[in-house]
């Protein structure tokens, strides 16, 4: 059963630019419900007052390992009257690779998803004005690694995954100015803060055979005595949403069916 919850984890990566990497097109009710989804969540960040978000949307089904989101981005206004465009980290179809993209709502949810639900996350006004300091480019792009693992080590960065490029974000907006400018000083903050990510376990046989069967998962960036009791410490939504309720007791949550 293990075997196949992992499958179900790993055939779900989060597809390039937010279109599938099938030849298969989203059938015309998914892609209506994702738009629904998309202008819902366009109406809850009007609503909010915020200038900046976070967003996250369930691509596959992760209840097994008490894991409700699988992808998280920024939502960032372009401008006072403008529309909401989300930056994030993508995988580049299965392959060892990521990016960073920018998209419109639409296209967020335009990926084949497990279930119609986004959660988006609005910080207190100090937290939103310290991301959106920290939002330009060259800072974004010094806080992106492209060679991807899907279950990368959170202190590690040999790996990244999409989750794991937000946190480290969220990290460099919070340390104080000039304490975190690459990703070592982004763990080492975090680290010294005591924050502790989720654990997913996976059996031998599991990584065994997601190391020779995908390029977008490798476990050599753990901890050896860790990877051999299966305890593998990536970064998931959920951790990430723990880090901003522990920095920022103003974060709301909210949660669109």
């Amino acid at each position: 059963m293990r075997a196949l919850l992992l499958c179900v984890l790993l055939a779900a990566a989060p597809a390039r630019a937010g279109q599938g990497c099938g030849d298969d097109a989203l059938s015309v009710d998914a892609v209506r419900q994702s738009m629904a989804l998309a202008q819902r969540s366009a109406a809850a960040l009007e609503d909010s007052g915020a200038r900046v978000a976070l967003i996250a949307r369930a691509g596959q089904d992760l209840s097994k390992y008490q894991v409700e989101y699988s992808h998280m981005a920024i939502a960032v206004r372009d401008h006072p009257a403008g529309r909401w465009r989300v930056v994030h980290e993508l995988n580049e179809c299965g392959s060892d690779r990521s990016a960073l993209f920018v998209e419109g709502l639409g296209n967020f949810f335009l990926t084949d998803l497990y279930r119609y639900r986004a959660q988006i996350v609005i910080p207190g006004p100090a937290l939103q004005e310290r991301l959106l300091q920290r939002m330009t480019p060259s800072a974004e792009r010094r806080l992106h690694e492209p060679h991807y693992n899907m279950l990368s080590y959170v202190y590690s960065t040999r790996y990244q995954n999409s989750n794991q490029w937000l946190l480290e974000m969220l990290a460099a907006a919070s340390a104080a100015p000039g304490q975190v400018e690459t990703r070592r000083e982004a763990q080492a903050w975090l680290q010294g803060i005591g924050y502790r990510p989720r654990t997913v376990e996976v059996g031998a046989l599991e990584r065994l055979g997601a190391r020779m069967f995908r390029a977008n998962v490798a476990f050599d960036d753990h901890p050896f005595a860790r990877r051999m009791a299966g305890h593998i410490d990536t970064v998931t939504v959920d951790a990430v949403l723990r880090l901003v309720q522990r920095l920022d007791p103003q974060a709301r949550v909210l949660v669109l069916d």
